[in-house]
């Protein structure tokens, strides 16, 4: 009897460490899925034709073909690189594109496994707009250095970096922010915290509400699996290996701390970063606020959907807040 219960403990000691062995490995697996930029993102993206990498495409104006718009940043511009140290020590780069006559600034940024080129046709309005632009390479991304993904958490304090850059400079700046996908989710993030009062409105375009719920609604349609427990896995590596829990990096959250008067975006068809994460944002925030729904659109589809309704809302919006 004593060497059959022996028996039994040690089969059930096995089937646990089987079970945390297992666990760990998915969780190991799920964070360079997600976190680690040199894991191919083939996956993620296979259900969903959504990457903010394909928004570099030719402009039209009057049934005319222009020059390409990352010809434009590249040639045209007048761009200069800026390079920034990050508070942990990274070397971030940024394009920097100025106007003689204007103090207004805004920040485009970019989405998950972009780099700061594929804002270049956004970059390219905001500045015919009289704005001048600043377009990061989010870390881990482009020309910045970095070893994982930080889905806009640990990115919110580069971005806060670049508005301190930009006020060392041009002390009378009035500032703007923009983003789309994760880099919608970074200027929401932003908004949560202290921020001078250079910073007048923020732009956000099918942004998700935190990075936990992104996380979890994607490991239901790519592996039908459950949050628990492997999302509870992954956040403990993500800070064993990345220094933040997923639970921590909540967008919604800092939106309810935002004081800064925000345009929240999202196209009805996103399956990507769910619709339904729209009104929830839109409801938690406190600050001033307008939303923008544009009919027939998928994940960061909006502005190619409707660009007429996209632009001239995001114009109205910006009048009302940033100064002449």
């Amino acid at each position: 009897m004593k060497k059959i219960k022996i028996v039994l403990i040690g089969v059930l000691i096995f089937i646990l460490l089987s079970g945390v062995t297992i666990i760990g490995f998915g969780a190991n697996y799920l964070y360079n899925l997600a976190l680690n930029p040199t894991t191919p993102k083939d996956l993620i993206f296979s259900s969903d034709d959504e990457s903010t990498k394909d928004s570099v495409k030719q402009n039209e104006t009057s049934g005319a073909v222009t020059i390409d718009d990352k010809t434009w940043l590249l040639e045209h511009s007048g761009y200069q690189d800026l390079y920034i140290t990050s508070q942990d020590g990274l070397n971030l780069h940024n394009y920097v594109i100025k106007r003689p006559d204007s103090n207004k600034w805004i920040i485009t940024v970019h989405g998950y496994t972009s780099e700061g080129l594929s804002m270049a046709s956004y970059a390219r309005t905001f500045y015919e707009m009289g704005y001048n632009v600043i377009i990061p390479d989010l870390r881990a991304h482009g020309k910045s250095q970095g070893d994982y993904i930080g889905m806009g958490w640990d990115e919110r304090l580069d971005i806060i970096d670049l508005i301190h850059y930009i006020i060392e400079n041009d002390h009378n700046s009035q500032i703007a922010l923009f983003g789309v996908s994760m880099g919608a989710a970074t200027v929401m993030n932003v908004s949560g915290e202290e921020l001078p009062s250079n910073v007048k409105a923020i732009i956000e375009d099918c942004g998700y509400t935190s990075v936990w719920d992104q996380f979890s609604y994607q490991l239901n349609e790519l592996f039908g699996l459950p949050a628990f427990p492997m999302m509870h896995s992954a956040s403990l590596v993500t800070r064993l290996r990345a220094g933040y829990w997923l639970g921590e990096a909540s967008v919604i959250e800092q939106v309810k701390k935002s004081k800064t008067p925000t345009l929240f975006i999202h196209g009805d068809e996103d399956d990507f970063v769910p619709y339904s994460m729209l009104e929830e944002l839109y409801e938690a925030s406190t600050a001033p606020k307008e939303k923008l729904v544009i009919k027939g659109a998928g994940h960061a589809k909006s502005r190619e959907v409707n660009p007429d309704l996209y632009w001239s809302t995001i114009t109205q919006f910006l009048n009302k807040y940033m100064n002449d």
